[in-house]
Order: structure tokens, then C-alpha cells, then sequence
């Protein structure tokens, strides 16, 4: 019996190979992006779990009140403090590691680069599972001068992981390189974890850092705690903060003292695991791959809904051909066949379509993967699909999939009438209310996906063709840690020898943000940027009042600041020139000489923040732009390689073009994009593939009616178009749920950004004419085989 069913299944598919392919590769495409969301959620939802002390490691995290006692704002990482203090005064908290990140210059042989350096405590090893291939982890981190490396830095620079005893030299805060003895080779750190290193170093802090107790406030690192399993963390919280207000007491009065009224500090346990996904203290400074549940909410919801749509055509695909089928069925009931055989019969054909789309979604999977993980920062392989849990999975969904896509058919294709279906007189009835309410939902996830798609393209195109405030082409971006003002000038004097070569400013490395007092007592937080008098001129920065620093004016670079439009605006300056900053903790005063127009010196996802100019003599430079003509980029890179190699032979030697940089502060915004764009092509061929079902289910119900209509002098066009309409009104009607639904939407997304666009009128007209068109060609192919029928064939019968 068994073997029966399985050749007329086979018979049945091959006999109707395009309707077998079309189901096949609606499932498979749903069932592939179903798995591959799956797939990225376990990665998502692993990170971190492999440590064997796992359930035990939180992370020391703090939260700072305001007086009235409302949170002003959560830090994820602290000071150097907090780990050996409370490991000390809470004896839940069993042990402690703290852990920073830097940037160091590395030497090997006659190569220099900058290298990317973690440092952490001793006990790093023994609170996180991270094997070593060779080295005693318990010793690997107690000496001075001492490395841990990855093996792939070991591979890299000694051609073997063999590499216990060998030396790589690193460049200390007096500019000489040191030799540092590797002590431990670790296996590379797993994909789905937060600690990533590839170079680890013994933290040292030295015994005056741990005796100035204003080192409370100093916050820099992560520091991770052991606590007692089954401890009460909320106890555990509250004895922490005993011991930091019982310690820091004459510290919160000096600096408060200080530097005015603080905020009060409460220090809180944060689970290692939660930190992956979590949005308010993600993992950051030396952490990586901090990500957003909502990512996986979202690729989870479109991939279900494709899935479910894919379930669902099959149905339709399945009942418009049942036609077809109608007198195998009615022969079988009269010679005896019971509607369990026959429900067996349609389930083994639905499973048996399931399995051959199941394979066929690996193979979809294995072609996806690369740009699926360029989209979502990921390096997953197929090999992980093999994942027990995952299999189980997997599996879960085949059968869930072969049983919603084929039970409804299974039930209606058996309960048909033996009579009625041999005398060819059986037609399927009723109004299609599922069929019909699935073309509006389908249609109106579509066209929610269109319009999200055009929505962040239009945003991603107004970030990055935006006007910025300043000029950020042909500029070259090298960094130079603690440059001096005498090396920035020998710098500029080498370069500009090129005639390829423009001008070139020196500023400070990175972002730096501090506060002063303006007015009297008001305090303003700003960006604090370290400049010479070629700065602004090189970006085509305008000065709106007064005047740019200059060499004329010797005090310039002891006494004088420049100020943005929005520190104007904030410390509400009617008449800006001549106003004073006071640098209070540091008993300096600066005259403010010009106001800089407003610029946006960081992504245009955030608002214009107050911005100060100095060319204060102690602040060395970390970097030179350096503007070069049009059309010389190799020549000018070339001079200016040469150039920084003769001068600075120590240090290592990089470059960027400014405005690629620029562009890739919206890189996530690139892979929304894509994103939301593949996910709208997906559910729109997905609907495709139902319209076409519906079409031939309405062609086939309708074939004795399209007959007579020809008969009595309807034209092939008028049938067509009669067969269209009925679609296309569904397919409209979709918009009245889609097009709020997409704006409201659009709306909160683009609420957090300062500067965006505004959804306008063409999103969703051209939303309807894309959805209306691919419609309408879907389904008119079909309306148009059935209008050529001849009608003699169809009427026959009657």
C-alpha cells in the first residue's frame, strides 16, 4: 500500500512538473529564510555561553542619579576600583578581573604596525574559558612584560602556534620599543563571543593609581565579578554600595568640591549574558559585536510571514488543481476507497514536496550565506546548521510545514463527490474568503516592505548627500599619536614640497569632551577639538563673527577659543566676541575671538553639540588632514607614505580618505536597505506565486462561464479583463491597511534621527503602481490562457 502511494505521488508530481517546481520553490524560499533567521537567532542568543563559570560572571555596571534621585544615565564600564574593593568588603563576590583595550605599536623584524591590546587581571583565565594552546594559564598573566597571543598572531608572526618564549617587541609611553616574552598561545576566541583578543598583557596598576582615591570616579574598563551561586544579587547590590560609600565618602566631598554638585552613584550586577543584546549597557570599550534584539523581532517576523505565505499558496496551488484530479478521486472512492487512504494520499505528496523543497533550501542557504552574513556582521557557516538543537529545529519545521501546507488540501480534496465528479459535474463553491483575505494580507505586507524600502533609501541618500558644512573631499586622513607642535610643523613643510599637495592641518586624535563654566556658575558640556590656524581655511569652515586664530596674534595659542553657533546658542551669548570660558578645575580662562558656523563634525545621527577650538600649547595633535588635488591620489599617497616613513620611522603608517569615512558611519543604514529590500522582493514573488494559484483556481471555476461569455461575442480582452479586475481590487484593497501601517512605522523610525526626511506623497503612489503592475502580470498571463481557450472544448460537456 505504502509503496503505492509513493508511485502515484511521484506520478502526480512529474505529470505536473511546473506546478511541482512552483511549489517547490515557494518552500523552499520560505523554508530557507525561516532557517536562516533561525540560525541567526541561536548565534544571537549563544554569546557568551560557553564559559564553564558562566551562570556566576556579572559585570560591575553603575547608574548615576540626579539629586531629585531620577537616573541620569547608565555606564557600562568603571574604574579601577570596584573589583578589588568589593571583592574585599562582599564576600559573595568570590573573584574579580578587569579588562581594557588600547592601541599600541607592535615591531616584528623591520615591520611596525598598530596593534589592537587587551590587558587584564591575572585571574582572567580562570574566570573565563578561553584554552590556551601552550602556557600555564594560572602564570600566563603575572609577570611584567609578558604576552598572551592568539594563533593567528602567532601564526602571523613566527609561522607556527609553536611560538612559548618567543618575543614581540611593543612601543612604550617614552616611544622605545620593548621586548615582551609570549607566556601562553590561546585558541582563537569563538564567533559568538564578546572578548575577542588577539594580543593580551598583565594589567599593572601601580601603587599610586590604588592609593588616590579619586580614582572612584576615573571610569575606563570592564570588570567582571565571580558571585557565589545562589547568592541574592539584590543583597549583593546593596552590600557594593556599603563599601563604595563607606570608602569614598572623603572623596565624593573633594570632588564635589571641586567640581560642583554630583550626581549620586549606584554600582549594579549585570549577567555576562546579558550584554550581547542589551540596549542600555551594551558591550563596549574593548567588548565587541554589541547587537539589537530588535534585529532579530524583525528578520524573525518576515521570515515567518514568508514561510506561512509559501504554506499557504501551496494550499491554493494544491485546491486549483484539484480539478484536475477530481475523477482519480471519484474512482477511487467507487471502487472502495476510504477518505483516510485519500487524506494519507495528499499528505504523503505534501510531505514528500516538503522534503524535496527542504533540500532544496540548504542549497539556497549554502548560495545565501555570504551575503546574509555581510548583511548581519556575522561569519556564519553551513556546518552550523549540524547544531543538535538546531536539527531538532529543523526537523520541527518540516513537519509543521508538510502539515499545515497539506492537511487543508488533504481535507477538501477527499470529501469530494464520487457522483458529482465523474459526471464532471462537480465545480468548486463557495466566496474564497481565505484566499481572498490572504491576497490582501500578502499584498499588504508587500507593499509595507516597498514603502519601508523606499523610506530608508531615501533616508540613507538624504545622510549621505547632505550638505555637511564643510568640504571633505580629496582629504587624507593620517594619525600620529602625541604629535607635537614642531613635528606637525616639519610635517606640513615635507608635504607641501608636492605640488600635488594642498595644505595640510594637524588636530587632536579622536573625540574629546569636557566642561567649563560660562557667565558665572553655568557649566556647558562640549566637544573640545585642538586646532592650528590652517584648520578651518583647510575644510572650508566659515567664521560667522570675528575672526580665525593667527599667527599675528601670539596669544592665540594661550588665551584664545573659538566657538561654534551652538555654543552660542546654549550659553545664550547675544554678542559672543570677548566672552570668557572658564576652565575651573584647571584655574584657566580663555577670550572667546570668532564664532565657527555650525558643521556637522560627527553623523548626521546626531544633533550639532556645542563645539570649542583651541590651539592650547600643551595638547599634542593625533592626526593631519591633508587636502590634495583632484585626479593625484597615487602620486600624492606615494609623497605623502614617503614623507611620514623618513620622518616618523617608529611609528606605524596608515591612511584614509575623509569622506569614505564619513560614509561609513551609515553602514548600518546601508544593510537596513538591503535588507528590507530583499525582504520586499521575497514576499513579493511569494504573493506572485498565490496570485498565480488564485488566478488558475478562478480560471478553472470559471471555465464554462468564460465559454458562453465567448459564445455570446466577448472579446479575449473584455474576459481578460474580468478575470484581472477581481484581483486587482484585492490587491488595492490592501493599501487601506498597508499605507497607515507603513507610515506610522516609517514615522517612529525616523524619529531617531535629527535630520531626516519627510514620507511624501510619491512613496506611496509608487508603492501602488509597483504592486498594482506586478500584479496585474502576474495574473493576466493566466486570465489570457484561459480567455484563448476554444469554447466548443469547455461547453462540451453541457
Amino acid at each position: 500500500m505504502l509503496q503505492n502511494y509513493i508511485k502515484i505521488a511521484f506520478r502526480n508530481l512529474a505529470r505536473n512538473k511546473a506546478y511541482s517546481a512552483i511549489n517547490i520553490i515557494g518552500l523552499s524560499i520560505g523554508l530557507a529564510a525561516a532557517m536562516l533567521i533561525m540560525l541567526y537567532t541561536k548565534d544571537e542568543v549563544s554569546y557568551d555561553r560557553f564559559h564553564a563559570k558562566n551562570p556566576s560572571i556579572y559585570r560591575i555596571t553603575s547608574k548615576s542619579l540626579t539629586p531629585a534621585g531620577i537616573v541620569d544615565y547608565l555606564q557600562a564600564y568603571i574604574g579601577v576600583f570596584p573589583g578589588p574593593k568589593f571583592h574585599e568588603g562582599v564576600p559573595e563576590i568570590t573573584d574579580f578581573v578587569r579588562y581594557r583595550e588600547n592601541q599600541l605599536d607592535m615591531k616584528q623584524g623591520n615591520e611596525i604596525k598598530s596593534q589592537a591590546v587587551h590587558f587584564a587581571d591575572t585571574s582572567f583565565f580562570s574566570i573565563f574559558t578561553f584554552p590556551l594552546l601552550s602556557g600555564n594559564p594560572k602564570t600566563a598573566l603575572q609577570q611584567p612584560k609578558t604576552v598572551v597571543i592568539s594563533e593567528d598572531i602567532a601564526e602571523k608572526n613566527f609561522g607556527t602556534t609553536n611560538a612559548l618564549g618567543k618575543t614581540l617587541f611593543f612601543k612604550d609611553y617614552e616611544d622605545k620599543f620593548e621586548p615582551y616574552t609570549v607566556t601562553g598561545v590561546a585558541k582563537k576566541c569563538p564567533q559568538n563571543s564578546s572578548i575577542k583578543f588577539d594580543v593580551l598583557m598583565p594589567l599593572v596598576i601601580g601603587a599610586e593609581e590604588m592609593a588616590n582615591n579619586e580614582n572612584w570616579f576615573s571610569v575606563f574598563m570592564n570588570t567582571f565579578v565571580l558571585v557565589s551561586p545562589g547568592a541574592n544579587l539584590k543583597a549583593v547590590e546593596a552590600k557594593m554600595n556599603q563599601v563604595y560609600v563607606a570608602d569614598a565618602r572623603e572623596s565624593i566631598k573633594s570632588v564635589t568640591k571641586k567640581f560642583g554638585i554630583m550626581g549620586k552613584t549606584v554600582y549594579m550586577l549585570q549577567p555576562f549574558t546579558d550584554m550581547h543584546l542589551s540596549k542600555e549597557l551594551p558591550a563596549s570599550n574593548g567588548l565587541v559585536d554589541e547587537s539589537n534584539p530588535t534585529f532579530s523581532y524583525i528578520l524573525s517576523g518576515i521570515a515567518l510571514f514568508i514561510l506561512l505565505i509559501a504554506c499557504i499558496n501551496f494550499i491554493n496551488l494544491t485546491v486549483a488543481r484539484s480539478l484536475k484530479r477530481a475523477k482519480e478521486i471519484g474512482v477511487r472512492k467507487v471502487v472502495g476507497g476510504a477518505r483516510t487512504q485519500l487524506i494519507i494520499q495528499f499528505l504523503g505528496e505534501s510531505f514528500l514536496l516538503c522534503f524535496a523543497a527542504f533540500l532544496f533550501a540548504i542549497v539556497l542557504i549554502e548560495l545565501a550565506l555570504p551575503t546574509f552574513n555581510q548583511l548581519a556582521d556575522k561569519s556564519l557557516a553551513l556546518s552550523y546548521l549540524f547544531d543538535a538543537k538546531l536539527v531538532a529545529g529543523y526537523f520541527a519545521l518540516f513537519i509543521i510545514t508538510s502539515l499545515l501546507s497539506g492537511f487543508y488540501p488533504a481535507l477538501i480534496l477527499s470529501g469530494y463527490s464520487p457522483v458529482q465528479t465523474l459526471y464532471s459535474r462537480f465545480n468548486l463553491s463557495g466566496k474564497n474568503y481565505l484566499q481572498k483575505s490572504l491576497v490582501v494580507l500578502q499584498f499588504t505586507l508587500a507593499s509595507f516592505l516597498i514603502i519601508a524600502s523606499l523610506t530608508i533609501y531615501s533616508q540613507f541618500n538624504f545622510l549621505t548627500s547632505k550638505e555637511l558644512g564643510y568640504d571633505d573631499k580629496n582629504l587624507v586622513v593620517i594619525d600620529k599619536s602625541n604629535m607635537k607642535r614642531s613635528e606637525a610643523k616639519l610635517l606640513k613643510e615635507e608635504l607641501i614640497k608636492s605640488q600635488s599637495i594642498i595644505d595640510v592641518a594637524p588636530k587632536n586624535g579622536g573625540f574629546w569632551g569636557t566642561t567649563a563654566k560660562i557667565n558665572g556658575e553655568t557649566q556647558v558640556n562640549f566637544t573640545y577639538e585642538t586646532v592650528n590656524e590652517n584648520y578651518l581655511p583647510l575644510f572650508d569652515i566659515p567664521i560667522v563673527k570675528g575672526r580665525n586664530f593667527s599667527a599675528s596674534f601670539p596669544s592665540d595659542s594661550s588665551h584664545s577659543i573659538l566657538v561654534n553657533e551652538t555654543f552660542v546658542k546654549e550659553a545664550g551669548w547675544k554678542k559672543p566676541i570677548g566672552q570668557v570660558v572658564d576652565f575651573w578645575f584647571k584655574n584657566e580662562k580663555y577670550t572667546v575671538v570668532g564664532v565657527v558656523k555650525d558643521h556637522h563634525y560627527q553623523s548626521l545621527s546626531e544633533k550639532i553639540k556645542p563645539q570649542l577650538f583651541t590651539m592650547r600649547q600643551s595638547n599634542d595633535y593625533g592626526k593631519a588632514f591633508i587636502k590634495i588635488k583632484p585626479g593625484t591620489e597615487t602620486a600624492s599617497l606615494r609623497h605623502i607614505q614617503k614623507v611620514f616613513k623618513r620622518l616618523f620611522p617608529l611609528n606605524p603608517y596608515s591612511y584614509k580618505f575623509l569622506d569614505q569615512e564619513n560614509l561609513k558611519r551609515y553602514e548600518s543604514e546601508a544593510k537596513w536597505k538591503q535588507m528590507m529590500l530583499y525582504g520586499a522582493i521575497l514576499t513579493i514573488f511569494i504573493s506572485c506565486i498565490g496570485l498565480f494559484g488564485l488566478a488558475t483556481l478562478s480560471a478553472e471555476r470559471r471555465t464554462k462561464e468564460i465559454g458562453i461569455r465567448k459564445v455570446l461575442g466577448a472579446s479575449v480582452g473584455s474576459v481578460v479583463q474580468l478575470l484581472s479586475t477581481d484581483f486587482l481590487k484585492l490587491v488595492s484593497l490592501s493599501f487601506i491597511f498597508a499605507f497607515p501601517a507603513a507610515w506610522y512605522a516609517m514615522q517612529e523610525w525616523l524619529s531617531n534621527y535629527p535630520y531626516r526626511i519627510s514620507i511624501g506623497p510619491w512613496m506611496f503612489i509608487a508603492t501602488a503602481l509597483i504592486a498594482i503592475s506586478i500584479a496585474f502580470l502576474t495574473v493576466s498571463g493566466q486570465s489570457l490562457r484561459a480567455a484563448m481557450i476554444d469554447p466548443v472544448k469547455s461547453l462540451k460537456a453541457e
